[in-house]
């Protein structure tokens, strides 16, 4: 049974850094693996992918050149700079078994874990 559990949510300034934690269990092979958040009153969107086995990672606008996605099928990192209050946000990990046809749908097939809250003030 596939299994994702987050930490290192918390609340910050703006301008301050966080680094949220992935931890996967329960797979036989390296999982693709996606950061996702869902602010208040939004809809859950997708930050950051990539392949654990290696190669290009993914991210969208807003974030890009501020978040950092890494780590290996066990663990999986996304290292969060230059926070903004609208980056406030539960953060969720997502895991998948084939390459999603459209990474940032969180409709696509994902395992998830529950969440870590980041609140940024300004």
């Amino acid at each position: 049974q596939v299994q994702l559990v987050e930490s290192g949510g918390g609340s910050v300034q703006a301008g301050g850094s966080l680094k949220l934690s992935c931890k996967v269990s329960g797979y036989t092979y390296n999982p693709y693996v996606a950061w996702f958040r869902q602010g208040p009153g939004k809809e859950r969107e997708g930050v950051a992918f990539m392949d654990t086995n290696g190669g290009p990672r993914y991210y969208s606008d807003p974030v890009k050149g501020r978040f950092t996605i890494s780590g290996d099928g066990a663990e999986v990192f996304l290292e969060m700079t230059g926070l903004k209050p609208e980056d406030t946000a539960t953060y969720y990990c997502a895991a998948a078994f084939n390459w999603p046809r459209n990474w940032r749908d969180p409709q696509s097939p994902y395992y998830w874990g529950q969440g870590t809250q980041v609140t940024v003030s300004s």
